[in-house]
């Protein structure tokens, strides 16, 4: 039985997809290596709308072999913070949804696949996204950048995220539900990195109503 095992490749590329799925979803990386590709819904290539959708239920968090009954360093758990079979939508932007599209024809993926695989088809390891992570940093940072704490973390891709959601607009309460979070926990976490929302607010406030100007004196 030759060749019953395709062997993909351990980085690079392919893991352009884990990182997009970071960075536009603000999954977290135990969520991303769980994904179905059933879970993944997209709207047709010629649709005007090109949002799509993620179902978030399962997280494949590293825990060690010594720790897990089948022997793997990933265990399956249900969403962090949620109850074993509860599940949590998060929207995929038509950027996330263009990379997924092209990923799973490349792929050749089908319901029932995990989105992101090993080489041998089972869980993506947390050491070839740390290896891919790094190389990449060191290809696109000067040499001080690198040295520095600037995403160093593949785990501040979701941080990114979320930053950018709440510095949108994105009402506080929407922007934890994407994310797995309470509001007091990620108001916590980001009420220092939200920024340029200082002169939309000044104007929602003026809008909000001025008092009448005195009537003017009699002559």
């Amino acid at each position: 039985m030759l060749g019953w095992v395709f062997a993909r490749p351990r980085g690079g590329p392919r893991l352009h997809t884990f990182f997009a799925a970071m960075y536009y979803a603000g999954a977290r990386p135990e969520e991303v290596v769980a994904i179905d590709v059933g879970d993944v819904r997209l709207p047709d290539a010629d649709a005007d709308d090109q949002w799509g959708e993620l179902l978030l239920h399962t997280a494949h968090p590293e825990v060690g072999r010594q720790w897990t009954s089948t022997g793997e360093v990933r265990e399956q758990r249900g969403l962090k913070g949620r109850a074993a079979d509860d599940t949590r939508t998060v929207p995929c932007r038509p950027a996330l949804t263009r990379i997924l599209r092209a990923h799973i024809e490349k792929e050749g993926l089908k319901p029932g696949d995990l989105l992101m695989q090993g080489e041998k088809g089972g869980d993506l390891a947390g050491s070839v996204i740390r290896r891919a992570w790094r190389r990449a940093r060191k290809e696109v940072l000067t040499p001080y950048e690198f040295g520095t704490p600037l995403g160093r973390r593949v785990y501040d891709l979701r941080h990114t995220c979320l930053t950018n959601r709440l510095n949108a607009g994105v009402p506080a309460v929407t922007v934890a539900e994407w994310a797995g979070n309470s509001v007091p926990v990620l108001l916590t976490t980001y009420a220092r990195c939200i920024d340029g929302q200082l002169d939309d607010l000044k104007h929602r406030i003026e809008r909000a109503g001025e008092l009448p100007d005195p009537a003017t004196p009699r002559g």
